[in-house]
């Protein structure tokens, strides 16, 4: 049986959402309750920090990149569980201009196919009654959703707490508590969001303290109760796995990888052979395919580059068999790579692309992409939809282009992504964007 849910959001990113969420799963399952935790859209960093929450991982659900079957059916994810608590990305109503399979990428979207009431995580700092305002209009938008109340983050005294209460009661809202602020379990951030739970170095302390804090100024209970019934069904929607036996690059330098698509890769049969590059290991011979995920490279470029087991191994893999990179695991197929330094650090060379960091511009958005060549689990002519997110600036990509790639609104980008062929049958191919999910 899938449980209610609840979908805590916020106006804008910023606000205070992923310490509350993390607070809420870690106070709730100090209580004994058994929560599944899910992340709206394409992030790779707060679901690992909800895993070791929750101690259940936590799935993504992105509406643009996913139609409402797999969203419904990965929802499944949350069987035996007593509550679900997903996190939205951004502010509540954020997407893209142009819909995707489902939406337009936004938590609301995700709110209103799941049936999930909302809980609005507002930062009142500055603010008194006219925080009401700003919470009536989410609650007003669209009729579709239901707002179950709010939560205030940043309170500056007792005083300010009971004014802006006054501003909620007089608009009707309900407010399930009031934190003020506590810079002691604010999460340490790096250029692509918050550094990853496994970097942390007292995360376990910082969830305790998380989960103390959260229990001691929120209602608990009356979360508990707000919680709405999900649509969700049981069919779960088939994922292609690149081979039978997968050697997956994983360590700190590579590990952006979507846990739905792990899931699904074992679902169909798969054995996954974890490596880890930065310890010099090259991939499991018995493999049929690689796949090397995104991650930060970058920070580990010196390891990478002396790591002459792995770039020889990698070699010898792809002489026969495909090899696949995404984002960071493209940036290390390819010949070299420039740090914020300016020291270029030497890479696998299965593919000729140079990137810099020394040259930062940020690329980020939707990708949908038609293949003109295949890759592990898809054919050419396959198109899929997926997410870009770096500040790698393209400094040669001489191969071949993988796919026809464009954004959310079908603008061409040139980020195309790279292929190549060897002499033995194997191909090494990578692209910029990490893939979610195939288009219809």
């Amino acid at each position: 049986m899938i449980p209610s849910g609840l979908l805590i959001s916020a106006p804008a990113s910023g606000t205070g959402k992923t310490t509350v969420t993390l607070g809420l799963l870690a106070a709730l399952r100090a209580r004994g309750l058994t929560v599944q935790p899910f992340k709206s859209g394409p992030d790779y960093i707060d679901p690992a920090f909800h895993t070791a929450a929750a101690g259940r991982a936590s799935v993504n659900l992105d509406t643009w990149a996913m139609a409402g079957e797999r969203l419904r059916g990965l929802v499944a994810a949350a069987q035996g569980a007593d509550l679900i608590l997903a996190e939205g990305s951004m502010g509540l109503f954020d997407g893209v201009a142009s819909p995707g399979e489902s939406g337009n990428g936004s938590s609301a979207d995700l709110a209103g196919i799941m049936g999930w009431p909302v809980v609005l995580v507002l930062d009142v700092s500055g603010q008194a009654q006219s925080a009401a305002a700003v919470a009536l209009g989410f609650a007003i938008l669209r009729p579709d959703l239901r707002l179950a109340g709010v939560i205030l983050n940043k309170v500056a005294s007792p005083r300010h707490e009971a004014l802006v209460r006054d501003g909620m009661a007089r608009a009707g809202l309900r407010v399930f508590g009031a934190l003020p602020r506590k810079a002691a379990i604010e999460l340490p951030e790096r250029h692509l969001g918050l550094v990853q739970a496994e970097e942390h170095p007292s995360l376990a302390a910082l969830l305790s303290d998380a989960a103390t804090f959260i229990a001691t100024y929120l209602d608990l209970d009356a979360l508990i109760a707000a919680a709405g019934a999900t649509r969700a069904t049981a069919n779960i929607v088939p994922v292609p796995p690149p081979a039978d036996r997968i050697a997956l690059a994983r360590d700190a330098a590579f590990s952006f990888v979507y846990p739905h698509l792990l899931d699904g890769w074992r679902r169909a049969g798969a054995t996954i052979l974890p490596f880890s590059p930065l310890a010099d290991e090259a991939p499991d011979d018995s493999a049929g395919a690689c796949w090397l995920p995104g991650g930060y490279p970058e920070l580990h470029g010196g390891r990478l580059a002396q790591a002459g087991n792995f770039r020889d191994g990698l070699a010898r893999f792809a002489e026969t068999r495909p090899v696949h990179g995404e984002c960071g695991g493209y940036m290390a197929m390819g010949a070299g790579l420039i740090a914020a330094d300016g020291t270029r650090h030497r890479m696998a060379g299965l593919l000729g692309l140079e990137t810099s960091f020394a040259e930062r511009r940020m690329h980020l958005g939707y990708r949908h992409a038609r293949l003109l060549a295949a890759i592990p689990g898809h054919a050419a002519g396959h198109r899929l939809r997926g997410h870009e997110f770096h500040y790698a600036t393209i400094l040669s990509q001489p191969d071949a282009p993988l796919a026809d790639v464009t954004d959310a609104t079908a603008t061409a980008v040139t980020e195309t992504g790279s292929t190549r062929s060897f002499s033995g049958g194997g191909r090494a191919t990578g692209t910029f964007f990490h893939h979610i999910a195939e288009a219809s």
